[in-house]
Order: structure tokens, then C-alpha cells, then sequence
């Protein structure tokens, strides 16, 4: 018999194999001038430059040139070490310590800033290209694989949605509207990009872009570095997005401290000591959209001045900063604030208080792209961009709608005279949207259905009023007369959409709007499965304007746009009547037509 003897001798070491690569975030920075002689040093804020405990050091090795900004802040002890010493009756003396890095390299095409643990802190804000990191993950990111969205609607809603999916799906499975949505972050793996980290590994590399870097994994020496900067220069060179990916790229932030936002900050103060309006309008901050339609006033804090107001308008607002000095106009709305109240006085608050130029939108053009200012931000939309909207809201106005609305006069004056201008009168005011509905009902076949709420459990006792009128057909009839305020289009847009997913949705609140048309109207053809219905909406502009692509604020575009593809997913269909001053307009218009 052979016995063999395992050997106890210690193994020989072997050193760690170092990483080819790094996963780490890379910023693209804007030159003033030419690349070649831009002082590096010219894209870090100075305060870090002369900081104690900070080392700067020029890089030229192996082709690789930049330079190296590095350093530690301690503070000294955590803030919460007194608390936490009371708390637990043991000494507690901790420090914060954070570490910075920033490696700016240099290369043909551009500068880039490599940045490790807080070293993104250390680049000037106004140097950092916000377009980059989007721009390079839509132009090489695997459409079935993307694991992280985050995106913003551009509407009065303002709401940040975040999505993922760990192993990766298509795009599409996000449910990201292709218009009027931002795009601020997205994840995925990346297909045919040669990048160091593909060589030799089987797991597929994955890149999150933002609205200010990209992350990652890069070459860990300097021909690999370089290597892989030059890929990625290549993938930002392509002229288009990827097809799945082409309507991201069409709305992007600015920073608000890049010098095109600083610009367009000049253009709009400009706009507003000029008393145009033409341009700007009022939208609903999201942080008072849903407490809005309860709002009976509102207090208004603006360039020194105080008042409370039944309502809100955009001439009040550029009235009151106009002759501000120049730059102080934009300024002046940014610190002043608006606080809405569900009472006459300021009793019942029920908001905060918000800047009151987050309830302004402005629009900017500049050649092929359009700027907007919304929620205290600047947005660049492309020129193609725009153009689809247009064709879209050109297709939902030329829909043919089978009610008629009709005209929406103006009150006479005791004389019997029609009143130019009611609005300056104490005594005499247009005819109220009360008025007009009850205009609409008088037709026949047509049902009054304002301020006759559904009532149920779900609704928590506040009710919803489904629609302000029945058509002749079951059609359900939503009326909103705006001047130049995006807040009642809003408004009239959710109204329509929610009564129509609350009566094909909510068997309670079916019921309950069903036994009041039996009430009003026994007799009426109405559609009682709601698998169909028609849903429209009848708009008063200013001095009764018609309702084009081009007299619709932007945002109104796109909220429009946003329900009129809710509405198809429920199979409803869409019908928008511009309402006139001095006729019928509608199946009335069709007809004579």
C-alpha cells in the first residue's frame, strides 16, 4: 500500500494582479478659447487650488497630459457626536474626512475631468458641458438593456420619476412619453464600443449618462486611458442618437450656471423690462399642483411690494419688475414669493411660500433651438423636436367634433351696448364659465352636468365633477376659458382625463354618474360601458383667438399632448373646439363647411 502525504509547505506568494481598468466618473469640460492653450488649471475653482492640505502637480507621461488636483477636508469632529454622546451616555469623538480627486487630461478634441471620491466639487459648474453624458450613452446604449431611467415631466405636474430594472429592459418598458419628458439620467450596457474594459472580459461594460458626466469603467494606464477617450470621442461624433433613443436628445437642462443659461437669463430680463408677454405665461410649480384648484387667493410678495389677489396674471408680474434696473428684473422674481390660500384672506394657507418665477414659463428662440424656462430652469428643445409637436397638435385641432359650442358673448352694458372691455368695469364682468355652460346645456339633446359631482369612498367626500356637459351622443364636454396663463388649460386638460379613467375605472363613481343622468336626462343615448367615449374640450382664448398650433403656449402643447395619449390608451377619442366670441363653432362650423 502507498501512502501519500499532502505537503503543509506554505504556497509561494503571488502579488494581486492590479485592475486594467477603473470605473470612475468623467465630466467634458468647455474651453474659453483653443484646447492646445487653455490653462488646465482655469477649470477648477480657485478656493481648491490655494486650499491647505491641497496639492496641484502638471501630468505629462507616456502621452498623457493634464493635470492633478488633490486633496482632504476635515472639518473636525462629526456633528452629530454631542447628540449621540447624550443620547447613549458614552463619549463619542469622531471626524469627517472627505477626500478629493481631479484629474484634468487634455486631449486633440477636448479637455475632460476625471473625478474620484468628491473630487467632482473641485471643477468650475460653468466649465462642465451638461449635454455630454446623455449625449454619449444614447449613441451607443443596448435599447433592450437599460437598467435605470430618470426622467422629469415638463408640465404643471413637475414630477421626477425613477425607474429600474436590475437585469436590463427595452427602452420602451419604461413608459417614458416621447414628448415633454427630461431625460436626466439613464443606465445600460453599451454595444460596439471598443473600450478597454471589453478586452478579454465577458461581462458586458455598462455606462450611466446624466445631465453632467458619464459613468464609466476606463483604462487604468495612460495609453489605455487615452485609448479609451478617443473611443468615446468617436461615439459623441456620430451624428444622430440611436433610433430608440433620438426624442432623449431632443430636451436637455442647462446648467444654470453655464454662460448660455446666463444668457438667456439676460434675454429674458430684457423681455421683462420691454413688457413683452407674448412669450411668457403662468404654469402651476409642482409643488402647488395639488392644492391648486382649492386656491381662492393668492399673496403676493414682489419688488418690495405686498398684496393678496383673487388671481394670478402674467402682466401683474412683469408690471411689477419692469422698471426694475437691468438684470434686476429676473432677480426680482426669483426672490420674490407667492403663497396660495384656501380662503379670501390669508387665513388658511395651503401652500408654501414659492418663487415666483417658478409659476412663470418663458420661450426663448435662438435659430434652430428653442429655450424654455420652466420651474426656474432653462431647457434647450431641438428644432426637430418642435416640429413633431406641431404636426401633433395640428392633427388633434383638425379632428372633427360632433357638438356645437356656441358663441361666448360678451355681458351688455346698461346702454345695451356690448362692453369692450369689462374688465375695467366695476359693474359689468364677461359672461363667467357658469354662464357658458348652461349656454351649452340649452341646446338640444345636451345635459348640464357642471358643479353635479360624483360623490364616493375613494373621492374621500370631495367629489369630482366628470365633465360640465353631455353632447347629444353621450359626449363628455370639458370648458375652460384662458387668457394667457397655461394654468386653466392645466387644469382642463386633467379635469377631462380624470373623469374619463374615473368612469370607465371606478365601478362606485360609474354607478353613482350614471343614476344622475337618469335623473336629468332618462332618456339620453349615453353609452353606459364607456369602452368608447369622447371626450371634448372647449377652449376660450383671449378676445375669443383662434385656437392654433401657434396661439398655444408651448406647455399647454405638451400637457395637451401628454393627455391625448392617456386618452387613446383607454380608447377614448380626443375632439377640441376653439370657442368664438361671435359664432358657433364645432358641428355647427363642420356643416356649414
Amino acid at each position: 500500500m502507498t501512502i501519500e502525504t499532502l505537503s503543509t509547505a506554505p504556497r509561494p506568494h503571488r502579488a494581486k494582479k492590479s485592475p486594467t481598468t477603473r470605473k470612475t466618473s468623467l465630466h467634458r469640460l468647455r474651453a474659453k478659447g483653443s484646447i492646445r492653450d487653455e490653462d488646465l488649471s482655469a477649470f477648477v475653482l480657485p478656493r481648491y487650488l490655494d486650499r491647505e492640505g491641497f496639492t496641484s502637480r502638471s501630468v505629462n507621461k507616456d502621452g498623457l497630459v493634464g493635470l492633478l488636483v488633490t486633496g482632504t477636508i476635515a472639518p473636525g469632529r462629526a456633528d452629530w457626536c454631542d447628540p449621540l454622546s447624550i443620547l447613549t451616555g458614552h463619549p463619542v469623538a469622531e471626524e469627517n474626512r472627505t477626500s478629493l480627486a481631479l484629474f484634468l487630461v487634455r486631449t486633440e478634441k477636448g479637455v475632460y475631468g476625471l473625478t474620484y471620491g468628491m473630487g467632482h466639487l473641485m471643477i468650475d459648474p460653468v466649465r462642465i458641458d451638461p449635454g455630454f453624458g446623455i449625449e454619449f450613452a444614447v449613441r451607443c446604449l443596448k435599447e433592450d438593456r437599460i437598467t435605470k431611467v430618470r426622467r422629469q415631466v415638463m408640465d404643471a405636474r413637475g414630477r421626477t420619476d425613477e425607474n429600474s430594472a436590475t437585469s436590463g429592459e427595452h427602452i420602451r418598458g419604461f413608459g417614458i412619453e416621447q414628448f415633454g419628458e427630461i431625460v436626466s439620467q439613464i443606465s445600460g450596457q453599451i454595444e460596439n464600443v471598443p473600450l478597454t474594459f471589453a478586452k478579454g472580459s465577458k461581462r458586458p461594460a455598462h455606462v450611466t449618462g446624466n445631465d453632467r458626466s458619464v459613468k464609466i469603467h476606463l483604462g487604468s494606464s495612460p495609453a489605455a486611458l487615452l485609448h479609451d477617450l478617443q473611443r468615446i470621442e468617436e461615439v459623441c461624433a456620430r451624428p444622430n442618437p440611436l433610433p430608440e433613443f433620438e426624442f432623449i436628445a431632443q430636451v436637455r437642462p442647462l446648467s444654470p450656471k453655464s454662460e448660455q443659461a446666463q444668457n438667456l437669463d439676460a434675454r429674458l430680463d430684457a423681455m421683462l423690462g420691454e413688457g413683452q408677454t407674448s412669450r411668457l405665461a403662468l404654469a402651476v410649480p409642482s409643488v402647488c399642483r395639488e392644492h391648486f384648484e382649492f386656491a381662492e387667493s393668492f399673496r403676493v410678495t414682489l419688488a418690495g411690494h405686498a398684496g393678496q389677489y383673487a388671481d394670478l396674471d402674467v402682466e401683474q408680474f412683469v408690471a411689477a419688475v419692469q422698471r426694475c434696473p437691468e438684470g434686476g428684473r429676473l432677480r426680482a422674481l426669483r426672490e420674490g414669493r407667492i403663497q396660495m390660500f384656501a380662503s379670501t384672506d390669508d387665513s388658511e394657507a395651503n401652500s408654501g411660500k414659492v418663487p415666483v418665477d417658478h409659476w412663470l414659463t418663458a420661450e426663448v428662440p435662438d435659430g434652430v433651438a428653442h429655450f424654455f424656462y420652466w420651474q426656474g430652469k432653462w431647457y434647450e428643445i431641438g428644432a426637430e423636436y418642435l416640429t413633431v409637436v406641431e404636426k401633433r397638435i395640428a392633427e388633434l385641432l383638425a379632428q372633427p367634433a360632433g357638438v356645437t359650442m356656441p358663441p361666448w358673448t360678451i355681458e351688455m352694458c346698461d346702454t345695451g351696448e356690448k362692453c369692450g372691455k369689462p374688465e375695467k368695469h366695476k359693474r359689468h364682468n364677461a359672461h363667467d364659465e357658469d354662464w357658458y355652460n348652461k349656454e351649452v346645456a340649452a341646446q338640444d339633446g345636451y345635459v348640464l352636468l357642471d358643479k353635479n359631482n360624483v360623490h364616493t369612498e375613494r373621492l374621500r367626500g370631495g367629489g369630482l365633477e366628470i365633465a360640465d356637459a353631455l353632447g347629444p351622443q353621450g359626449q363628455f364636454i370639458c370648458v375652460k376659458k384662458a387668457a394667457s396663463s397655461t394654468a386653466p388649460l392645466n387644469h382642463l386638460f386633467a379635469q377631462g382625463r380624470t373623469g374619463i379613467e374615473t368612469v370607465r375605472f371606478d365601478l362606485e363613481a360609474r354607478k353613482d354618474f350614471l343614476s344622475k343622468v337618469d335623473e336629468l336626462s332618462p332618456e339620453h343615448p349615453l353609452d353606459r360601458s364607456f369602452s368608447s367615449p369622447t371626450l371634448v374640450f372647449g377652449i376660450l382664448l383671449k378676445d375669443g383667438a383662434e385656437l392654433t398650433p401657434d396661439s398655444l403656449f408651448a406647455f399647454a402643447k405638451i400637457s395637451l399632448l401628454h393627455t391625448a395619449t392617456a386618452l387613446q390608451g383607454m380608447g377614448a377619442r380626443l375632439e377640441i373646439v376653439s370657442i368664438s366670441r361671435t359664432a358657433q363653432r364645432g358641428m355647427a362650423d363642420a356643416a356649414a363647411g
